[in-house]
């Protein structure tokens, strides 16, 4: 039985983790490389303004296997904020082993705590796995298609 898991939130201390751990999200769910500079500075914006989001991080024997974002969209329908979950990633050798649905759990805790109206999150569409997680979780599909464009920087 694997030793129980510890969440916290992330500190700066913890950039490194997470930027390796966001670029080998991107490789493994979208075949994409991400520019290691610009996703450095995304990382550290988050610590920069914490009205962005927030990391939580899990542990187990002192070492980071985890970790999760948690960014914010104001809801005028609901008058409140849902909470989305992004950027979620778990070690190799730790996956199966609850250490998202430890980090889940801690997130829905705060959210209910700070009168959040909902959690959110988006996932591949082939990705049937994660789905059957978040299913068994208490997450529901939604009724909405996402879209998207991307900008050019300036």
């Amino acid at each position: 039985m694997p030793e129980p898991l510890t969440i916290r939130p992330a500190t700066r201390a913890d950039v490194p983790h997470l930027v390796d751990w966001n670029a080998a999200m991107a490789k493994e769910t979208e075949a994409k490389t991400l520019d290691r500079a610009v996703l450095s500075r995304g990382v550290e914006g988050v610590f920069d303004d914490p009205r962005r989001g927030f990391y939580l991080v899990a542990e187990r024997e002192g070492v980071a296997v985890g970790s999760l974002l948690v960014t914010f969209e104001w809801s005028d329908w609901r008058c409140g904020d849902f909470w989305w979950i992004q950027s979620v990633y778990v070690v190799p050798e730790a996956r199966r082993g609850g250490v998202f649905r430890a980090l889940y759990a801690a997130a829905r805790e705060r959210a209910r705590g700070t009168g959040a109206v909902g959690l959110r999150l988006y996932v591949e569409t082939e990705n049937h796995r994660a789905q059957r997680t978040y299913a068994e979780l208490g997450m529901a599909p939604c009724h909405y298609l996402m879209y998207e464009e991307a900008l050019p920087r300036a």
